[in-house]
């Protein structure tokens, strides 16, 4: 099946900033929504930010907003999540996944990345 691939994780200090990319292969998933997930050691995966394709709403989970952003580039079918002011808590892997169904529900995400190491040093 086809798969998205994340890019852009890795080590940064509190307070600093990150940006993650998430690239499909020409002409997939069109129409499709696209998020980012995460999921840290010990807890469940997490719905951080979704984005429609169609309407060009976006969501954003209470323990981001404010500090990440979620956008696109059609051209490059990339999807990227802007991070800044990151936390330790911000430590997880995350995870690039894809809808046809409504962006905001995470039980409705069927198509997925292989994730990207995320590391926030305190």
């Amino acid at each position: 099946q086809v798969r998205m691939v994340e890019s852009g994780g890795g080590l940064v200090q509190g307070g600093g900033s990150l940006r993650l990319s998430c690239t499909a292969p020409p002409r997939t998933f069109s129409r499709f929504a696209k998020g980012w997930f995460r999921q840290a050691p010990g807890k469940e995966r997490e719905l951080v930010a979704a984005i429609s394709w169609s309407g060009g709403s976006t969501y954003y989970a209470d323990s981001v907003k404010g500090r990440f952003t979620i956008s696109r580039d059609n051209a490059k079918n990339t999807v990227y999540l802007q991070m800044s002011s990151l936390k330790p808590e911000d430590t997880a892997v995350y995870y690039c996944a894809a809808t046809r169904g409504d962006y905001r529900d995470g039980p409705d995400y069927d198509y997925w990345g292989q994730g990207t190491q995320v590391t926030v040093s305190s």
